[in-house]
């Protein structure tokens, strides 16, 4: 009897971190470019310049990638096979807002199954200058959500995103 006490409190347990665990995950960054918003979005609406820039494709360099489709267009994708760290997943553009924004969605199959909304944004900073937001979002399912509520996935990933822009910066003011 006490066993089947000690696991329905296990279930009552998990069932209530489900409920209270976050149901969804957004991360952006933001920075400003010394260089006019239509110069830096039609280099950003080409995902292919990602590998400039992307600190995923600096932590594996030898990554393999399939491209399908034309770059910059509706329906590109880019298939990838890396290390443990930058894992295995497909990115597709789904939209483009010219001289606004590119949203894709992000499918990654291994280190473990998920879907996020990506966006690249710009914003005429004035003076010549661009705001670049690059961010995701997606939905925190049962019961990996109760995992989140341990990973700070706007801390670990938000660094990653702060890096890639930091870099995008770099290459786009030379």
């Amino acid at each position: 009897m006490i066993v089947l006490y000690i696991l329905g409190g296990i279930v009552a347990l998990i069932i209530l971190l489900a409920l209270i665990a976050p149901k969804h995950y957004k991360v952006d960054r933001s920075i400003i470019i010394d260089k006019p918003l239509p110069e830096v979005f039609n280099y950003l609406k080409h995902i292919k310049n990602q590998d400039h820039w992307s600190p995923w494709k600096k932590k594996d360099p030898d990554m393999t990638q399939e491209f399908i489709g034309t770059d910059g267009q509706v329906g590109f994708t880019v298939k990838w096979d890396g290390n443990k760290e930058v894992g295995t997943g497909e990115q597709e553009i789904m939209n483009i807002v010219e001289n606004d924004r590119v949203e894709a969605r992000l499918r990654f199959f291994k280190p473990w199954k998920s879907e996020s909304d990506a966006v690249t944004r710009v914003d005429d900073a004035g003076d010549g200058k661009t705001k670049v937001t690059w961010g995701f979002s997606g939905i925190n399912k049962v019961p990996a959500n109760i995992f989140m509520m341990l990973y700070n996935v706007d801390k670990h990933v938000g660094k990653d995103f702060e890096e890639g822009l930091a870099s995008l910066k770099e290459i786009l003011e030379t």
